[in-house]
């Protein structure tokens, strides 16, 4: 018994039909075909399929067969892929972690950067909150970060960016009618507030509010743009959120301008200066690259 056997049996079983799986499956001639299936079931010691006018059905034998004839087609693939994985030198792997959402924003800046680099590195991309993406760089579990100024004892951060807050509210809430919106017209009840997460967003919120006499009175508490963007569709409530959500925001939601100077939050590129990653070392030497990158869209 050979893996092509394995391969003609599972195809035929799943067509239907002999006709179709020599054709379109297998690109080989019935005959062939049949004749294999016969040295199958003859090496099985049992019929597999039944043969009829409107083509092959599976006996007890064959379906009892065509699942472990799957796992055996699947082990033999997986082998031949470790295989040739080992054959070749591993690649050096380079992770990038984003607070979730600024990935829309950077990775394709940041793809621009290291274009040289791609072919060579195992390229890693992943999002989180931006706590987290701190600690990971703390921890090297990532090689760069892209995520608000967050505390580490080993980690280094450079800020590339410096984007407004935002009034994001439903679309047909009343306040979408101005074209800029003072925060002293949300409703306190209405306003959604944040919780530890987004730590450095809500103490920017907390201080430009207390600066101008308001006191938010909230029910409902974001932890991140998705939970807030939820909340304002789903509560018909007001929050205040960085300008980068506005591609993200569905047909329901809206985004105004705060009146006068709106507060602005910071996004830093985040990394460790002991970190020897070849790959990290050119992105930083080219990093006012990435910002012209982006201002140049």
């Amino acid at each position: 018994m050979e893996l092509r056997h394995l391969r003609y049996f599972v195809a035929i079983a799943e067509e239907g039909s002999m006709t179709v799986a020599a054709e379109k499956r297998l690109h080989t001639a019935q005959p062939s075909l049949s004749r294999q299936l016969r040295d199958l079931e003859h090496e099985v010691g049992a019929q597999l399929l039944e043969r009829g006018a409107r083509g092959v059905r599976l006996t007890p034998a064959g379906r009892a067969f065509l699942e472990h004839a799957r796992l055996a087609l699947k082990s033999a693939a997986e082998a031949v892929g470790a295989a040739r994985r080992a054959a070749r030198p591993p690649k050096p792997s380079f992770s990038v972690g984003f607070l979730t959402g600024q990935e829309v924003e950077w990775l394709r800046h940041v793809s621009y950067v290291l274009r040289d680099q791609l072919k060579d590195i195992d390229f890693r991309v992943s999002s989180d909150f931006s706590v987290e993406i701190g600690a990971a760089l703390q921890r090297g579990d990532v090689d760069l970060g892209f995520c608000r100024i967050e505390p580490q004892p080993d980690v280094t951060y450079r800020v590339i960016a410096s984007e407004p807050i935002r009034v994001v509210l439903p679309r047909d809430h009343p306040l979408t009618a101005c074209s800029a919106i003072d925060v002293r017209d949300i409703r306190p009840d209405s306003f959604i507030g944040y919780t530890d997460s987004p730590h450095v967003l809500r103490s920017i919120v907390d201080r430009y509010l207390a600066d101008r006499g308001v006191a938010m009175a909230p029910t409902s508490f974001l932890d991140g743009i998705a939970t807030g963007i939820s909340l304002v569709a789903s509560t018909g409530g007001v929050t205040l959120l960085p300008a980068y959500v506005e591609p993200l925001l569905p047909r329901p939601v809206v985004s105004r301008p705060l009146v006068g100077n709106p507060p602005v939050i910071d996004i830093a590129a985040g990394y460790r200066a002991d970190n020897p990653s070849p790959v990290l070392k050119y992105f930083l030497e080219n990093i006012d690259s990435l910002v012209t990158s982006r201002d140049r869209g």
